[in-house]
């Protein structure tokens, strides 16, 4: 008879994503269970079984590349994945393991195999009765014949059941044959495995007080006995429930499926949880804005995400989302995950992503940006938005030895932006940020930033007049098109007052056209900044200017570790490779007008007035009424139950279709019409929200 171990693993676990791939030892903590698997006595073999999901690729690769044997199956019905493997490797007999028991005792596995041969049951487990308990969590091992898991494949309808393999087993005892194993050796109850960070610091302490001696073997008494001594170490997870994840996907369970995923009256309560949590201890709950839940739907928002790919996101519940709102906040223009960026990340990581050398692919992304804009020489690249702002700020006043500079539109969070707040508070109200506070920035750069008004030429005219002016920052484009002549007017006035003229394209780079926004209007600046959507998702921006100004870089200093990182330029070379192939910017522009007719159209058709904004790829719109805000609130809060990840905002990517907006518009529809009601006076918004109003800038948040 052929005993086959299987370990069930996959990235997108919802209470720790990626754990499988942690490091252990030097290895990933997968890797590190499987070779302790392999000193079993009874296993024939031992088989990583994962998913198709593109985000199990490197589980797949690691584990080939460690010289392990590999199953791809179902993502959410592992039931069958199961049966798929041990049919395609000719099990008799299959022991099943969990990727999230790094520490699994081979030889705890060859008394249970051992028992089972003897037993003539048709499945046998050592955490069956839990009365009876003689091993800590994360030592759990399961057997049972290929006769019984082709039954189960068979006849388990409900959702937990397919997900968790054997639960069916221990259901129909008419059906099949189980007892539990004890170990002569009754061992403490302690928490083993791995679901959260804490029990990954419980296993990577245990691991650290092995042996010297590499190729020690460590089993269940020696990782018993370190706990025993060392309570600081027990104490981390002591509170934890033992197969919480089961317990909750019963709790769940709906009638039977044919789609585990998609549960009807979508929950996300492991969402809401992390982030009361993540408030207690990130200020804020974290560090962007634009992905806090206060802004789209206080109490009720999923929050976090386990993976994505296209244009769908799975929540901490397993709840599906097409996102129709801002993909990223703008960066995902060819969609979630793209197989193709992935690949070259993927590579740059397996060839080191830093060393004390430097990656040529930053050399030959400087080289393709220069050439896609004429009038640009030279490159400089950060990682963030704000950096590469802050970058093009200091060469501009190093280059004009002037420091005042007069701004339109945002441009990071940093202290020279920020100082536009300190002479007057309302600087920064008409460049999307009302409230910001200036707090912590120092009083002595009161007057070094000055702000204007978009399609105002007469007034940042006076201001070049008033002020002497190192540089004008804006971006190309804001809610509306410029006026006619009004990117040339600034263009004329900085060529005759000597000004650094620098367009912020970090959100329109690449939407309308291959390189900057400003090549559609046909007017060059002196600098600009790209970032978003160039790395589709990968942190990776870049300053561009004229020879003349950027050399004026080496005049001053900036320098910092991580801009010199492969990853970044890599996953540029490669979006820019496929945006060029597929001139994706015709595509996201076409889609995203689709999408602003088809508001306009729903609008008249409820007689809703409604402003539109944006560029078309990135479009926005808002409702003129009474209560713009609570309306706001109510069309997410409708949308998300049925599916969409949807608002006021539309970041259009390659990967939506116009059958997805048709789709998200039947939607939509009927929200418009409750809104038509609101507006009539025949209903009461406030009767029909759900959840707090969501919030609408900064000083709404702290």
């Amino acid at each position: 008879m052929k005993t086959i171990g299987i370990v069930q693993a996959r990235m997108t676990s919802s209470r720790l994503p990626g754990k499988i791939m942690l490091p252990l030892d030097g290895q990933p903590s997968i890797i590190f269970q499987l070779q302790r698997l392999r000193l079993s006595h009874t296993l024939d073999d031992v088989v990583l079984a994962t998913s198709l999901d593109p985000s199990d690729d490197i589980v797949e690769s690691t584990a080939r590349d460690a010289g392990f044997n590999v199953f791809r199956g179902s993502l959410h019905d592992v039931l069958d994945r199961y049966r798929a493997c041990a049919v395609h490797f000719s099990a008799d007999v299959i022991v099943r393991l969990t990727g999230d028991c790094p520490l699994t005792d081979p030889f705890i596995v060859d008394e249970v195999v051992n028992y089972f041969q003897s037993s003539g049951c048709d499945y046998v487990c050592n955490t069956l009765d839990d009365s009876a308990l003689s091993v800590p969590d994360g030592f759990d091992v399961e057997v049972f014949s290929i006769s019984a898991l082709r039954q189960a494949a068979i006849s388990a309808t409900i959702p937990s059941d397919r997900e968790h393999v054997t639960s069916w087993f221990t259901k129909n005892p008419k059906t099949i044959k189980t007892s539990h194993y004890a170990h002569k050796v009754k061992y403490p109850y302690y928490r083993i495995t791995v679901d959260e960070y804490a029990d990954y610091q419980v296993v990577s302490s245990i691991i650290r007080s092995r042996s010297k001696d590499s190729n020690h073997f460590f089993g269940i008494q020696h990782i018993v006995e370190v706990l025993e001594s060392h309570p600081e170490i027990s104490s981390l997870n002591a509170g934890a429930t033992r197969n919480s994840g089961y317990y909750k996907s019963v709790e769940e369970d709906p009638v039977p499926l044919s789609r585990p995923d998609k549960v009807p009256g979508i929950k996300c309560h492991n969402g809401q949880r992390l982030w009361t949590r993540a408030r207690n201890i990130i200020p804020g709950g974290n560090f962007l804005l634009s992905k806090r839940p206060e802004m789209f739907l206080p109490e009720r928002w999923p929050s976090y995400y386990s993976h994505a790919s296209g244009c769908e996101i799975v929540d901490l519940d397993g709840n599906s989302y097409i996102d129709m709102s801002i993909m990223g906040i703008g960066t995902n223009l060819l969609g979630y995950n793209n197989k193709e960026v992935n690949k070259e990340v993927v590579g740059a990581i397996r060839s080191s992503n830093m060393s004390t050398l430097n990656s040529p692919h930053e050399v030959y992304l400087a080289e393709k940006l220069v050439a896609l804009h004429s009038w640009a020489d030279m490159a400089r690249f950060a990682r963030t938005g704000g950096e590469a702002n802050a970058v093009a700020v200091r060469i501009a006043r190093a280059a004009t030895g002037r420091d005042t500079v007069a701004i339109c539109g945002y441009h990071g969070w940093h202290d020279w932006y920020l100082a536009t707040n300190l002479q007057n508070t309302t600087g920064l109200s008409e460049h999307l940020l009302p409230g910001l506070s200036p707090t912590g920035v120092p009083s002595s750069l009161a007057g070094t930033v000055i702000p204007f008004s978009y399609n105002n030429l007469e007034q940042i005219r006076q201001i070049a007049t008033d002020f002497d002016l190192g540089a004008i920052k804006m971006e190309v484009q804001r809610s509306s098109p410029p006026n006619p002549d009004f990117l040339e007017g600034i263009r004329s006035l900085c060529d005759a007052k000597g000004i650094v003229l620098i367009f912020d394209e970090c959100t329109s780079g690449f939407r309308e056209s291959f390189g900057g926004l400003h090549l559609k209007y046909g007017v060059d600046p002196d600098m600009a900044m790209f970032g978003k959507a160039l790395g589709n998702g990968f942190a990776i921006t870049a300053v561009i200017g004229k020879r003349s100004i950027m050399q004026a870089a080496q005049n001053t200093f900036m320098s910092s570790t991580f801009w010199t990182e492969r990853i970044g330029p890599v996953a540029a070379l490669k979006t820019l490779e496929i945006m060029e192939r597929e001139h994706t910017w015709e595509y996201v522009t076409s889609i995203g007008k689709y999408m602003k007719e088809s508001w306009k159209l729903l609008a008249d058709k409820y007689n809703i007035e409604i402003g539109i904004n944006g560029l078309d790829a990135l479009a926005g719109f808002e409702i003129i009424g009474r209560d713009p805000l609570k309306y706001k609130t109510y069309i997410t809060q409708e949308m998300l139950k049925s599916g969409y990840l949807a608002s006021t905002s539309f970041y259009a990517s390659t990967s939506h279709t116009h059958n997805m907006i048709d789709r998200y518009l039947d939607v939509l529809d009927p929200i418009f019409e409750s809104i038509s009601a609101c507006e009539s006076g025949n209903l009461s918004i406030d009767e029909i929200l759900e959840s707090p109003i969501c919030h609408a800038g900064f000083n709404r948040l702290n």
